[in-house]
This record gives structure tokens, C-alpha cells and sequence, in this order.
């Protein structure tokens, strides 16, 4: 029964992700261990940037420490709704701790915002800055000099590859979380894992480079957060065919993605990327700036058309059906498995 609780707070916070995303009166765990990260990065770059051996090591300390934290918090708040046989407000904690971990209605709003600006007809030298200010907010890359071909084609890759760290990855361990209560509830839980999940993404966005100090100190939180998204990224490669127009060039699609994405450096971002690349047929990849350096990432579909605003609604009317359709049969298996059990 508590398993089945759990279960229904999961899709209820799914539902409040969507319709209200994240309330501004409540604290987001991001905003903690963002907080946490940077204190102790700032302090090992600061005291010790000089020095290889104490940035790598040090960035151990940081990811183990960031990820240990939020699992224990998450598994306290577990445990204590568990013990207290479904306490409400032990059930309210653990139903906004799911819901901060899934960012649908946080990435899909900000994107399209900036595909609706770009479109619109009044475009000046104020507009094109506020623009720009709003992709600095969701990439890495530097966008000062961008031209607004390039600020699309930024927000769509960053839509490509958020979707995993930000939706589909969190969803996946949460439910795997599910799971794991339904046989104990010292095991790893919906919230810990999310929690988790969620601490890994956030390390990799904040010192996860491959440049200055970062090569060092964010060398482990890099390789972790290639483990544990090793497995959703490759599960949105072969479900988005199932929920769009070109499910009857299903093979094919998975095919080329699959080998495009493969270029990358990063092992997930560049199989995300790719088949939202293909199914919308649109091309990613090409020059960017990072840190004062222009890279050159492979290109993606070369043969597709460049980024709209039209592509990118498409890709997010996409991800909205991925996600219901991962709901349907993560609903499904948890029957049929509890059934069986």
C-alpha cells in the first residue's frame, strides 16, 4: 500500500510540474547544492588552482560529498513517511522534493519564450540583448556575439540535451526509486534517487568542463553524470520515434542518430541531440564559443534544415508526448510487477 501511495505522489507531482512548475515561495534544491558546489570549487581553485593533484582529488571530495548529502536527505524524508505510516506532511515533502527534481514546464517555457522573441517582427538592438541575456541563462556557451540563426540553433541544442538531465533522466530514477520501496524501505527511494540524480546534473552544469581548473576538478562529476544518464539518454533514443510522424522509418532513424550522436565527446548529449535532430529534421552542431575559444562541435542530420521557432514548438510538443507516453509505461509495469509480487 505504502509503494502505491508513493507511486500516485510521483504522478501527482509530474502533474504539478507541468501546470505550475516550480512555486517561487519554496526553496529549490538546485539553489542549495549550487550554493554548496561553488563554496567548496571557489575555495579549491582559490587556495589550490596551481596545484593538479588537489583540484582532482578535491573535485572527488566535491562530488561525493554533494551527492551523499542529497541522497541522505532524501532517504531521511523516505524513511520518516514511511515509519509514520504515510504521514500527510511527510507525503507533501517527498510530493515537492519529486516535483523540483522534473524541470518540463521550467525548459519548455524558457525555450519557446525565446523562440516566440526571435519570431516576432520587432526586432532592435534592445530586444536582440534581451535575447541573448535569456540563452546566456540556459548554455554555457558564450552568446554575446551571436547572431540570431546561432541563438536558435543555441536553445535548441540546450532544449536537446536538457530534456535528459532535466526530465527524462530524474524520471527514470525516480521510478527505478519506486521500485526498490516495493521490496524495502532502507533500499535507494524515489526521492534519494532524484535527489541524487539531480545533485549529478547540477555538478556537471557547474565544474563538468574540459577547460582550465575545471579539466581537473570537475573530471569525476563529468564521469559520473555520463553513468547514470548512459541508460535514459539511450531510452529517449528509441521511444521519440514512437511518438512521432516518422515511426515508420523507425530503424533508420535510430540508426543515423545513434552514429551522429556517437561524434560527440559526451557519450549522452550527442544521442539526445540527435535523434530530436532527426525526428524534427533540423541540423546541430557547428561553431561555438566557450571560454574565448571558438569549438567546433560535428554537425548533426547535415543534410536538415537550421533551427526555427517552429522546430523548436515541435520539440517541445514532442517531449510532452515522450514524457506521457514513459508515464503510460512506467504505470503499466508497475501494475503488471505488482501483480506478480
Amino acid at each position: 500500500m505504502a509503494e502505491i501511495n508513493l507511486f500516485l505522489i510521483f504522478l501527482g507531482s509530474i502533474g504539478f510540474d507541468l501546470l505550475i512548475g516550480d512555486p517561487r515561495f519554496l526553496v529549490h534544491p538546485v539553489q542549495v547544492i549550487g550554493f554548496y558546489i561553488k563554496k567548496i570549487s571557489d575555495y579549491l581553485i582559490n587556495n589550490f588552482g596551481e596545484n593538479k593533484n588537489i583540484l582532482f582529488w578535491g573535485g572527488l571530495i566535491v562530488a561525493i560529498s554533494t551527492i551523499g548529502m542529497s541522497f541522505g536527505l532524501g532517504k531521511l524524508i523516505e524513511l520518516s513517511y514511511m515509519q509514520s505510516r504515510n504521514n500527510f506532511w511527510g507525503g507533501l515533502l517527498i510530493f515537492f522534493g519529486l516535483s523540483s527534481c522534473i524541470a518540463t514546464r521550467g525548459l519548455i517555457s524558457s525555450v519557446k519564450e525565446i523562440a516566440e522573441l526571435i519570431e516576432s517582427d520587432e526586432i532592435n538592438d534592445q530586444n536582440k540583448r534581451i535575447i541573448k541575456e535569456k540563452v546566456q541563462r540556459i548554455v554555457s556557451r558564450d552568446v554575446s556575439s551571436s547572431s540570431l540563426e546561432h541563438l536558435l540553433r543555441s536553445s535548441t541544442e540546450s532544449l536537446t540535451e536538457n530534456s535528459v538531465d532535466g526530465i527524462f533522466g530524474p524520471l527514470f530514477w525516480i521510478f527505478i526509486g519506486i521500485f526498490f520501496m516495493k521490496f524495502s524501505i532502507f533500499l535507494p527511494g524515489p526521492l534519494s534517487l532524484g535527489f541524487s540524480y539531480k545533485a549529478i546534473s547540477t555538478l556537471d552544469s557547474m565544474i563538468g568542463y574540459r577547460y582550465d581548473y575545471f579539466r581537473y576538478l570537475g573530471f569525476f562529476s563529468a564521469k559520473i553524470e555520463d553513468i547514470f544518464t548512459f541508460v535514459p539518454s539511450r531510452l529517449v533514443l528509441i521511444t521519440l520515434p514512437l511518438v512521432s510522424t516518422k515511426i515508420n522509418e523507425y530503424g533508420s532513424i535510430i540508426k543515423k542518430s545513434y552514429l551522429d550522436g556517437k561524434k560527440y565527446d559526451s557519450p549522452n548529449a550527442g544521442i539526445s541531440e540527435a535523434i530530436f535532430a532527426y525526428i524534427s529534421g533540423i541540423t546541430l552542431g557547428g561553431k561555438s564559443k566557450y571560454n574565448n575559444e571558438i569549438i567546433k562541435k560535428p554537425k548533426i542530420n547535415a543534410n536538415g534544415d537550421n533551427c526555427t521557432g517552429k522546430k523548436i514548438k515541435l520539440i517541445c510538443k514532442l517531449i510532452l508526448r515522450l514524457q506521457l507516453l514513459w508515464i503510460i509505461i512506467f504505470v503499466l509495469i508497475f501494475f503488471i510487477i505488482s501483480t506478480l509480487i
